[in-house]
């Protein structure tokens, strides 16, 4: 048996025992170690914000309908950020006793099947709890940046770099969405970074990462198009990557775009975006919105940018940043048995965390 993270209802989260099916010829167990927590998303469900509970989702038609909701209470499983240790293997794919980095829910163990569930091994210089990001979340990110550098050169994209180095970057959010960004375009040699978010604890984190930082406070639409000057009436960011699901930080970042530049959207409005006025620098300076969304890579590229590259991009990064990354972005770290307290308390705000992390007793007890 094992157990897995079960929203009964908005607001009421509690752990639900499972069964585990025997491992299949050909499959693999894992125990899980780390299973890391999206502010974002996940809450979504806690908080009943997310259209699957209210809409009907048709991928034929990629349109939200009405009638009977795609996703029903209790949710279990969400989560796409796990790390596990190989305890049982029937596959020579994968060896007993390494760590993989999966999207299968905040769940304690997971029988996995190679040729359906993706996986990623983790090298072993490599911290197992920063690997909660090699399957999905890193992935998300490094998407970012190869929308912003398939805006520049279409198809012929060879560098995740294409689209940020030598520009000045803006990344609106400093949760762990614009973090990663963020240190995406640093590693990949942008020439300026900031990062703007309302909230001065993120700030510091993004600080400590190396980013240059504005408070939405200090009007950085006007302190940057006065800082970064292209042309005569030419000013503000090559590019701007939107991490964060409100409608003012949509607005925000293409005030922040010079002339004809990019809004790179990498958030989720689940309450819609009223606040965004096309009337007005939309308009006038001939801006464009991509949403650069997971499940799919800018058209043209998928050949070359399949997931697995996105995931051995974001080891690189890891590679380089996991130091600071560890540090100062995971905040919050506790065992697997506190996991629906977190969620609640996040989601009702009575506790704010950068990234949260659940991981398993063994992990408490030895590190």
């Amino acid at each position: 048996m094992g157990e897995v993270l079960s929203i009964e209802a908005p607001g009421e989260i509690t752990l639900v025992q499972e069964r585990l099916t025997h491992v299949p010829d050909g499959g693999f167990r894992v125990a899980t170690t780390h299973s890391g927590i999206s502010a974002g998303t996940e809450l979504t469900y806690v908080k009943g914000s997310n259209p699957y509970l209210t809409s009907t989702w048709d991928p034929a038609l990629g349109l939200f309908t009405r009638g009977t909701p795609s996703i029903a209470y209790p949710v279990r499983g969400i989560g796409y950020m796990q790390v596990g240790m190989v305890v049982e293997t029937r596959t020579r794919a994968v060896r007993e006793g390494v760590l993989v980095a999966m999207a299968y829910g905040h769940r304690s163990a997971y029988v996995a099947d190679p040729m359906a569930d993706r996986f990623v091994e983790l090298p072993g210089d490599l911290d197992g709890m920063l690997g909660i990001y090699v399957a999905h979340m890193g992935p998300i990110c490094a998407n970012g940046l190869l929308h912003a550098a398939h805006d520049l050169h279409g198809p012929n994209v060879r560098d995740l770099g294409d689209g940020v180095r030598g520009r000045r970057v803006v990344v609106v959010g400093a949760g762990v969405v614009g973090l990663l960004t963020a240190s995406f375009a640093m590693a990949h040699g942008a020439a300026e970074v900031v990062v703007v978010d309302e909230t001065p604890a993120r700030l510091g984190v993004a600080e400590a990462l190396g980013a240059n930082v504005l408070s939405v406070e200090d009007d950085p639409a006007a302190e940057l198009k006065r800082r970064w000057r292209h042309a005569p009436n030419d000013r503000g960011a090559d590019v701007v990557f939107q991490c964060r699901g409100q409608a003012r930080a949509l607005a925000l970042a293409l005030k922040l775009l010079r002339p004809q530049s990019t809004v790179i959207d990498l958030a989720f409005y689940t309450q819609g975006a009223d606040e965004v006025r096309l009337g007005e620098e939309f308009h006038h300076n001939g801006l464009t919105l991509r949403c650069a969304q997971i499940g799919r890579v800018p058209r043209g590229l998928a050949h070359a940018w399949d997931r697995e590259r996105l995931s051995h991009e974001t080891i690189s990064l890891l590679r380089r940043y996991g130091g600071l990354l560890r540090e100062h972005m995971i905040t919050d770290v506790v065992g697997f048995a506190e996991g629906p307290r977190l969620l609640a308390d996040l989601a009702a705000r009575r506790r704010h965390a950068v990234q949260a992390v659940l991981r398993d007793h063994v992990q408490d007890e030895g590190g």
